[in-house]
């Protein structure tokens, strides 16, 4: 069974359109990633998906189940990591715990869950005095506490340090390792590659494409790039190999002759094979491979960095 289907998802605000026939379905068991540009509508379709505000138009299904009308069922069966929340200040963390276990009539015991979050130690601090990341950690063990089948979590790592958010990292992949299905939204392009097993991109309120992240990337991405240091006359026979779809040539800053072989599939290898083939020495190599942040500029003719 699909842990969420949407069809033809539809939200008007006015005159602006934040979702426009959003159709989706993600797999029970994946870490699912929507992603896109701060406003693109990522939020707004989560929160369609979670049940806190019905669409203009369009059908939603979690877990076999009406998002409005069966919110309370839902509610015992899925844990939502909001992107923007707030817990009283002058609470601990182990009594916050303690308090929401209290909202479920079955939870798991939440002091393994801190163990297995990294911040048991935390359990006599306060909430206030928690760094970004532990405070992130707190809302996590709130949603899981009751052991849900799916999950939320809604821009997870903004404003986290490099260091904190790899950690967070660790911990998604860990929840979907325990057998729950994860959505997440992110603007980061580098984590929804690292993390996800699919992505649908979203881009003002449309979904432009879902996939896999290698497929989007083999689809979508363009070409990689292979830079060579090697003789002038050992290029000439690169531009007719297989895969290879341009060479361009130049000199590195010691005045070394370079190429840059643009290709696709494993017209790498093929290159390699080709030179050492012909007993040429290559001096220098290094390779760029597309990314997912390739494949949104070229799906939209503008970059992620652009939008934020």
């Amino acid at each position: 069974m699909s842990a969420v289907v949407c069809k033809d998802v539809t939200q008007h605000f006015g005159d602006l359109t934040a979702l426009d026939s959003v159709s989706l379905e993600i797999h029970t068991g994946e870490i699912f990633g929507i992603i896109g540009p701060n406003g693109a509508g990522k939020t707004t379709l989560l929160s369609r998906i979670e049940g806190l505000a019905t669409p203009t138009s369009g059908s939603i299904e979690v877990l076999g189940l009406d998002p409005i009308a069966d919110a309370h069922a839902l509610s015992l069966r899925t844990g939502i990591q909001l992107q923007q929340a707030a817990l009283p200040p002058r609470l601990k963390v182990g009594e916050v715990l303690e308090l929401f276990s209290s909202f479920f009539p079955r939870t798991q015991p939440w002091r393994p869950l801190l163990e297995r979050l990294g911040i048991a130690a935390k359990t006599v601090s306060y909430v206030d005095r928690l760094s970004g990341g532990e405070r992130q950690r707190v809302f996590i063990a709130l949603a899981l506490l009751h052991e849900p089948e799916l999950v939320f979590l809604d821009e997870l790592t903004t404003a986290l340090d490099p260091q904190a958010r790899l950690a967070m990292w660790d911990v998604v992949r860990d929840i979907r390792d325990d057998g729950t299905t994860v959505v997440l939204t992110t603007h980061y392009m580098e984590e929804a590659e690292a993390l996800c097993d699919r992505v649908g991109i979203i881009d003002h309120g449309r979904l432009i494409a879902m996939d896999t992240v290698p497929a989007l990337i083999s689809a979508h991405g363009g070409p990689a790039t292979l830079q060579l240091e090697l003789a002038q006359e050992a290029q000439e026979s690169l531009s007719g190999l297989e895969g290879v779809t341009g060479v361009e040539r130049g000199h590195g800053a010691t005045g070394t002759p370079t190429a840059t072989v643009h290709g696709t599939g494993g017209f790498a290898q093929r290159v390699l094979e080709h030179l050492n083939s012909c007993g040429v020495t290559v001096h220098a190599m290094s390779t760029t491979a597309p990314s997912l942040e390739d494949v949104f500029l070229n799906l939209t003719g503008r970059s992620m960095r652009e939008e934020r």
